[in-house]
């Protein structure tokens, strides 16, 4: 718990919002997840991405998307080098450890979709030849709310990549004085040092794996996925792959909370970040936009008896 501590004393020197969402944040890394930060601009998403990118020595990579940008300048193009006169790999920004892909949904879709293997596979196919992503393996994207000008909507499958999908919020009255007094953005920030290394991060995630996840919770978990997919408002329930994201979530929240067992709290937790942008209202919205679709997945949550 000892660099758990550190890791979210180091990024709150700089991230002075919502605390839940820097819980949030080390969940996800721990989990082995990628993280997509929404809200409107100016309240801290890319001072949170950066601040976790900062505080772990590893490779880090920043991708500012834009309209005109294509997959290769994500992934990396092959070139023909005179010299050798052979072709070879000019790497992308996504061979790194930690990528921070600031407002990706202000790029087409196609640039979107070039993260896909990547997030689900850690690997990218470039050319037919396929190159594995170093360990530990992070996306942190950033995103407008989808009514903003110059938007593109996330397809339902790149949604699906995301662990967890979190709000910021305005920060309190306090917090926001903070701000205006320390300028974190500005100056913190780049003073700021990291407190784990690759090889300590890669250890974490494995004790992560570890932590028992008992089998009535298991029950519990898919109970919850079933009743999403057989609800009469719900277009498209919860997938495999969700219900597999919330166990990994569960394990990471009692692994913070230094327990090697999950209790259902821990996944009463993470619904609605790592369950609302999967499931998809009558309406083809997703659940995580219109709050009463969030009101969904708790109505269901009181239809299913707990486990003690």
């Amino acid at each position: 718990m000892d660099q758990i501590n550190a890791l979210r004393d180091n990024i709150r020197q700089v991230f002075l919002g919502n605390e839940n969402a820097v819980d949030q944040i080390i969940r996800c890394l721990l989990a082995r997840g990628h993280i997509l930060i929404e809200d409107v601009p100016g309240v801290g998403k890319t001072v949170l991405a950066t601040a976790i990118a900062r505080s772990v020595d590893c490779n880090f990579s920043r991708i500012q998307l834009t309209p005109d940008m294509i997959p290769a300048d994500v992934l990396g193009v092959t070139i023909h080098d005179r010299t050798s006169g052979e072709f070879v790999l000019k790497k992308g920004p996504i061979f790194t450890n930690i990528l921070l892909a600031d407002e990706i949904n202000r790029t087409t879709p196609r640039t979107q979709t070039a993260l896909l293997e990547a997030m689900n596979e850690a690997q990218v196919s470039i050319d037919g030849t396929i190159h594995i992503l170093e360990q530990p393996f992070m996306v942190l994207a950033t995103q407008n709310p989808y009514e903003f000008e110059g938007t593109y909507l996330l397809p339902e499958n790149q949604l699906d990549r995301f662990l967890m999908r979190i709000r910021l919020g305005y920060p309190d009255a306090d917090a926001e004085r903070r701000v205006l007094e320390l300028r974190p953005a500005q100056h913190m920030l780049q003073a700021l040092r990291p407190v784990l290394n690759r090889e300590e991060v890669v250890e974490l995630q494995k004790q992560v794996d570890d932590v028992r996840l008992d089998g009535s919770l298991m029950d519990y978990i898919i109970a919850f996925a079933n009743a999403t997919r057989e609800h009469p408002k719900i277009r498209v329930g919860l997938s495999p792959r969700g219900s597999l994201a919330l166990a990994q979530a569960a394990r990471a929240t009692a692994f913070t909370s230094a327990r090697d067992y999950v209790i259902p709290e821990d996944i009463l937790e993470n619904i609605e970040s790592v369950c609302a942008h999967r499931v998809i209202a009558g309406s083809g919205l997703s659940a995580a936009g219109p709050e009463g679709a969030i009101e969904l997945l708790q109505s269901i949550l009181e239809s299913i008896e707990s486990p003690v």
